[in-house]
């Protein structure tokens, strides 16, 4: 274009320039040839004329060229972002398909045998409760009576004599320990259901926790998930116990600089590091190389100072004791003459700073640390706050109060229906998590007795829902709402809330299994109770209205 409009401003240089009026006259006559010159003239501004139409016409198509080819860029350019949109759009459903297919795996026929069954429409209980019906109250009543309320008095006199036999034993074990260089056993305490009154099913096991801590000058320093570390996801509800001199850091050791005495062992320090016998090694209770108390060291220790005390005091009883579980040092077995035997658990724990939390070594008949990430990693059991809050919300309820009575309902029948079906993920801890979260939501008068069956409702309803949703929290870690009168750490109630049903995430099969049993106690539940349940004639229940669910 910038040459088109050279050639058009020279062309009419040239015009001008050549034009003869441009030059002056040298005389006042016309020359001869004026005719020829005018006509020449115009045959000159004709052919100007002609050129100029000509570059016009040039400029007119360049112009036009330019905005084709600026239309075609546009359109590529167009195209590109049609493109890019394209792949977007393409990747977003590929993401979708894709969801959707991981969905359909989850319920498909493989994983949910019965969906879409006639009798699996209480896959929300709460909406859809088809096929399975409660007994009613005058029945719950007479299985309560028949089934259950005998064994109150089974209980108690077992609990004041298992007690008293393990304060004897825990006499003698400190009698056999060096309290120099050994551990400081405290007074064992009684949780569980056995001393919440919750216990239904046989046989009786008493659950006893004992406290421990090191000998002067060293103590335990520990740290939780939610100390403000971040510990992993798998790691949660965990923690850690160090080892250390009272009177230094935490991370110091001074065993290299002072002697210690010949029967004085290190605490920091394994048989690796130490340049003792191995024999005298055997009782260190920190896993090697490290200053972190060792779960399985305790265990070990534990279970041989057991048998010492034992083999002091054996001679005053006239029954044996034994160890019923090799791999749970602490739980014992009474072995009378007659052929009866008493079972009960003995298990070390520490306890966290001035608190009633405690690190629990490992926990008998149970699969609530089943997978703990190693040995050094400690749960923390939460067992006397529990037992202290049902006390506290019991001097509130009304009398005779159907709170206990709903738990020991659904604890019974799951546990029949684990001995037709086998085990499942689902503990009596999970049952006595909902029983709690139901305490603290529910106002006090819903628990009078004469609303058994529909609190029993709430429990099936509420359990069904955790199930559902893969959500069940600890009651006690991340609940603001906590009573002050229980001196409950703040630390945890500020902790993120702890989901009990977490690891069946990763776990389909246990979770299959689960949920499969709940369904599966769900439909028996009318034939499990009338099997215990004393013949009600008709009249009694006549009268008796049974609320729909």
């Amino acid at each position: 274009m910038p040459v088109g409009l050279f050639r058009v401003c020279l062309l009419v240089i040239t015009a001008i320039v050549n034009h003869p009026l441009f030059f002056p006259k040298e005389n006042g006559t016309v020359p001869e040839n004026t005719e020829e010159i005018i006509q020449k003239m115009k045959e000159r501004e004709e052919s100007l004329r002609l050129e100029q139409l000509r570059l016009e016409q040039e400029i007119a198509d360049q112009e036009a060229t330019q905005k084709a080819l600026e239309k075609a860029a546009v359109v590529v350019e167009e195209s590109k972002e049609e493109k890019v949109r394209w792949d977007m759009w393409t990747a977003l459903s590929m993401v979708v398909f894709l969801l959707i297919e991981l969905w359909r795996q989850d319920f498909q026929e493989g994983n949910w045998q019965d969906i879409g069954g006639e009798e699996d429409d209480m896959a929300v209980l709460g909406k859809a409760f088809k096929g399975v019906a409660l007994p009613n109250k005058a029945v719950l009543a007479s299985f309560y009576e028949k089934r259950i309320l005998g064994t109150t008095g089974d209980m108690a006199r077992m609990r004041e004599m298992v007690e008293g036999f393990a304060d004897d034993l825990l006499e003698a074990l400190r009698s056999v320990c060096n309290r120099d260089a050994d551990m400081e056993v405290e007074d064992c305490m009684g949780v569980g259901s056995m001393y919440e009154n919750w216990r239904v099913r046989k046989p009786f096991v008493c659950d006893l926790i004992v406290p421990f801590a090191p000998p002067e000058p060293y103590c335990f320093r520990c740290q939780t998930w939610c100390s403000g570390d971040s510990f992993p996801p798998d790691e949660q509800g965990y923690g850690t116990i160090k080892v250390c001199r009272a009177d230094e850091d935490a991370t110091g050791c001074i065993c290299d600089k002072t002697k210690l005495g010949e029967d004085m062992l290190c605490l920091l320090h394994s048989q690796v590091s130490s340049t003792k016998p191995s024999s005298e090694m055997e009782d260190l209770l920190c896993f090697k190389n490290t200053q972190y108390l060792d779960a399985d060291q305790v265990m070990k220790w534990f279970q041989i100072a057991v048998t010492k005390a034992w083999n002091r005091i054996s001679h005053k009883y006239e029954f044996d004791l034994s160890f019923s579980l090799l791999d749970s040092p602490g739980a014992l077995k009474i072995k009378f003459k007659s052929g009866k035997s008493i079972a009960f658990n003995l298990t070390p724990v520490v306890q966290y700073e001035n608190s009633d939390v405690y690190f629990i070594s490992h926990f008998p008949r149970s699969s609530l640390a089943a997978d703990v990430p190693s040995s050094t990693h400690w749960f923390l059991t939460f067992a006397v706050y529990e037992r202290r809050f049902i006390q506290l919300v019991s001097k509130t309820l009304p009398a005779n109060a159907c709170h206990v009575s709903c738990l020991q309902i659904l604890s019974f029948l799951h546990g029949k229906q684990c001995s037709l079906t086998g085990p499942s993920g689902l503990t009596n801890y999970h049952l006595k998590t909902v029983l709690l979260h139901l305490l603290q939501a529910r106002p006090s008068q819903d628990w009078a007795p004469e609303k058994l069956e529909a609190r029993l409702q709430d429990m099936l309803k509420f359990l069904e829902k955790c199930l559902h949703e893969k959500k069940l929290y600890h009651f006690f870690i991340g609940n603001g709402k906590v009573p002050a009168e229980l001196g409950f750490p703040i630390i945890f109630q500020k902790a993120e809330p702890l989901n009990l049903f977490r690891p069946f995430v990763l776990r389909r099969d246990i979770y299959r299994k689960m949920v499969d049993t709940f369904h599966e106690m769900l439909r028996n539940m009318s034939a499990l109770i009338n099997e215990y349940t004393v013949h009600i004639p008709l009249a009694h229940t006549n009268g008796i209205r049974k609320e729909p669910l």
